[in-house]
């Protein structure tokens, strides 16, 4: 298999990762989907800096990303960004690039530890210069660009010293589960020639550039305090650019080695509150090793925006209440108070319960709630201290953002179960708004939460206020809204369970099924609802109504089942009580579901229970469902005229036997209301019982051996027999436990069924009866006893 690398930059460095962070590559490439996204109703990206969003609340380590993988490729596009402006026309982007960063391709692993093609021509062009001698890169670039031009010169000659440094600031995207070892560039006279450079060169661009360079130089050598030494010597004459910040991390990450980690930690929150893009980089780097640790970097603070930065980041490991009040007290204005609201709300969300439902003793089915219980107990949950906190802040109006705060009060003012504040605060927001479609679609879904929790009992009337809104959750937005940030998957979720209590509570049971249908289940264990034949009978009369209502249209809608899947329901059900033209009635109202195929063919009979050697074995003729139900009502007509008994019999036994859960025909029952399942025990007890039970089947093989007139015959009809009184054995033994695993350790794997002392006793000298011995461990070891 191969893996696509990461483009590589000799310019970037991992900076603090070196010591703190080390490389974490396991599992890289992060996470497409994260929990949380399914569990909420508060978008993140709606209130803070997209800097922030590894830092969102989250079920990994970074939300959205999983693991942080772009040490090697963070600052691509402002460094090519920056050199382009340096060259003004005298390259081309495609050009800057492949110097930069290298081909535009990506390397496979098997190609990870040659060296990129740019490289060695830019130790060409640099020998170049240096000699004044043509060779095979001055060649080839020279008919591209104008390397005698001074800025294309200083270009490749910056390249030239900072490829030395990449050979131990880039670290290979593959991961391990090693400790990844720290390289050092140990060439003093190189880093020396980098900070001459820096120290005669009068060109600002390039001086800024040396400078950062000569400190990442020195970062990576084997004596680390000349980095520090050299940054606080000239830090004063240098911009508070990005690259100020990456080598202020530097230092930081120098510290931390040192066990200074009071300054290290303060050091990161500049780095965090300046320069969002190490943002991600900084949180997991920040560690106080203790109270008195963090203490002293408060203490180091030089002023109130500086004291805030450290508060955001520790609120991001511990309590973010706590840092919401402190960075508030200090700098109202703050963005950081932005992304730690967040965090608040969703982390009150998972305390609430969506689901309507309440844990019961262990393996007891969880209990019902009414909206009155749910609501009480949601209530209790609410943080008080975080909702005066909000409460407070939203009333000042002086943040930077006053409409994120009227929107997080509105939301836990719904939590909290006044409706009307939540009203007048998601009014006073919508004021002040942006004009986004994330800043509208959260306004909008909040209010229609807060509206859907208003109704207590469904009338007519309040139906009314969240209709327009429930087709935007489950038509529109599916349809239209094609950005992946925008949690709506929740509301969807949760007003189906709200809308189904609803209609519990008014006796409506149909509607309840409508909008309650289990929608997620690691095991397909089907659908209890359709047990009861009146409900079932009901439910298909709500489907065939012409004149539904509009909240019917809308529930029919997102129901799962429809009329084709309940007749189908209702064919196997009369196949398996062998009412055959009850069943084939229903059948042939299922649409194209009659027409599916058999597996193997399910008349044939196999001394093993094999259905996947069936379903590769050769098939003169394949059955449909409708072809299935119409050969058995035909032989069953040939019967009752006592037309060819036996093989009439032995068939409609095998047609029976195969589609239980032992034969080659589970697909005629796997359906969405039946279940599936490779175990008996995924399916709800009526069902287990239907798809278990062998009655009709054995039946049919009794009628066979009463019509048999050979030995061979007999013996095949015994043996069928047999299987059935093996499958009714382990369903008595299985059958009443919860779970399999809680059988008596009996010692006994099988039994010598009436069908094995028959066969034993009076048809050894069968073929037959060496077939059964040659394929059935069962009876092979029952009569080597």
């Amino acid at each position: 298999m191969k893996r696509i690398f990461l483009n590589r930059l000799f310019l970037v460095s991992s900076a603090s990762l070196l010591f703190v962070y080390g490389i974490i590559y396991a599992c890289g490439g992060g996470d497409d989907w994260d929990y949380f996204g399914y569990n909420s109703n508060f978008t993140p990206e709606t209130f803070a800096d997209k800097s922030y969003t590894p830092l969102f609340l989250s079920g990994g380590i970074f939300y959205g990303i999983g693991y942080d993988t772009e040490h090697n490729s963070r600052f691509n596009n402002d460094i090519q960004a920056d050199w382009e402006t340096y060259l003004k026309g005298k390259a081309n982007p495609a050009t800057i690039s492949y110097f930069l960063i290298g081909p535009d391709k990506p390397s496979s692993y098997e190609d990870r530890d040659k060296p990129l093609e740019n490289k060695p021509e830019i130790e060409q062009l640099h020998v170049f210069y240096k000699t004044k001698k043509e060779n095979k890169a001055s060649l080839k670039w020279g008919k591209k660009i104008s390397l005698k031009d001074e800025k294309i010169k200083n270009f490749i000659e910056f390249l030239y010293l900072a490829q030395k440094i990449e050979t131990v600031s880039i670290g290979g995207d593959y991961w391990s589960y090693d400790p990844v070892v720290a390289k050092t560039f140990d060439d003093q006279k190189m880093i020396q020639s980098i900070e001459n450079v820096y120290n005669t060169t009068s060109d600002a661009f390039l001086k800024n550039r040396y400078w950062f360079l000569t400190v990442k130089a020195r970062f990576y050598s084997n004596d680390k305090q000349k980095a520090v030494l050299f940054f606080n010597k000239t830090e004063a004459s240098v911009p508070k650019n990005t690259l100020y910040y990456r080598a202020l991390s530097y230092v930081a990450g120098i510290n931390y080695k040192q066990k200074k980690y009071a300054v290290s930690n303060y050091l990161y929150a500049q780095v965090f509150d300046k320069c969002p893009e190490m943002r991600v980089v900084t949180a997991y780097s920040f560690h106080p090793q203790n109270d008195a640790d963090w203490n002293k970097s408060l203490a180091m603070a030089k002023n109130n925006k500086e004291k805030a930065a450290l508060w955001a980041i520790h609120g991001y490991y511990k309590d973010e209440k706590q840092a919401i009040e402190k960075i508030y007290d200090l700098d109202p204005k703050s963005e950081h108070l932005n992304y730690l609201v967040t965090r608040l709300v969703n982390k009150q969300e998972q305390e609430i319960n969506n689901s309507f439902q309440q844990k019961a003793e262990e393996n007891v089915p969880m209990k019902q709630q009414t909206i009155a219980e749910n609501k009480s107990e949601n209530q209790a949950k609410l943080n008080k201290s975080a909702f005066d906190l909000i409460s407070k802040i939203s009333a000042a109006g002086n943040t930077e953002r006053p409409y994120v705060w009227d929107l997080v009060l509105g939301y836990l003012q719904t939590l909290k179960g006044d409706y009307t504040s939540a009203d007048k605060n998601f009014d006073k927001a919508e004021k002040i708004l942006p004009k986004t479609e994330l800043a509208g679609y959260q306004l909008r879904l909040l209010r229609f939460v807060n509206n859907l929790s208003k109704i207590d009992k469904l009338t007519d009337k309040n139906e009314k206020t969240v209709l327009a809104d429930l087709n935007w959750l489950y038509y529109e937005l599916p349809k239209t809204y094609k950005g992946q940030e925008f949690r709506y998957q929740n509301a969807v979720s949760w007003s189906r369970s709200c809308l189904s209590t609803l209609y519990r509570e008014k006796g409506n049971p149909v509607m309840a099924e409508i909008f309650g249908e289990s929608r997620y289940s690691y095991w397909n264990d089907g659908n209890a609802f359709y047990d009861n034949e009146k409900v079932l009978l009901d439910m298909k009369a709500f489907l065939a109504k012409p004149n539904k209502s509009e909240i019917e249209k809308i529930g029919s809608g997102v129901y799962s089942l429809k009329l084709k899947d309940i007749n189908n329901f209702q064919a196997v059900q009369a196949t398996f009580k062998n009412k055959i033209p009850e069943a084939i009635a229903f059948m042939q109202q299922t649409d194209s579901v009659q027409y599916s195929q058999f597996l193997g063919n399910p008349f044939n009979g196999s001394i093993k229970d094999c259905h996947d050697c069936d379903h590769v074995a050769y098939q003169k003729k394949k059955y449909s469902q409708i072809d299935f139900l119409n050969t058995i009502k035909s032989m069953q007509d040939k019967l009752a005229q006592k037309e060819d008994v036996y093989t009439n019999s032995l068939l409609l036994g095998n047609a029976f036997y195969n589609i239980t859960h032992f034969g080659n025909g589970r697909t005629f029952y796997e359906t969405s209301i039946v279940g599936s399942g490779s175990s008996p025990y995924t399916f709800r007890d009526s069902m287990k019982k239907m798809i278990t039970n062998c009655d009709i089947p054995k039946m049919y093989y009794q009628k066979a051996l009463e019509a048999a007139t050979t030995k061979e015959q007999k013996a095949k009809c015994i043996y069928m027999i047999a299987k059935c009184e093996r499958n009714e054995y382990y369903n008595n033994k299985y059958n009443s436990l919860k779970n399999w695993w809680e059988a008596d350790d009996d010692k006994i794997n099988f039994i010598a069924w009436n069908g094995f002392k028959t066969l034993k006793k009076d048809y050894s000298d069968t073929k037959y009866y060496q077939d059964i011995i040659a394929e059935c461990g069962y009876f092979n070891t029952y009569i080597s006893q």
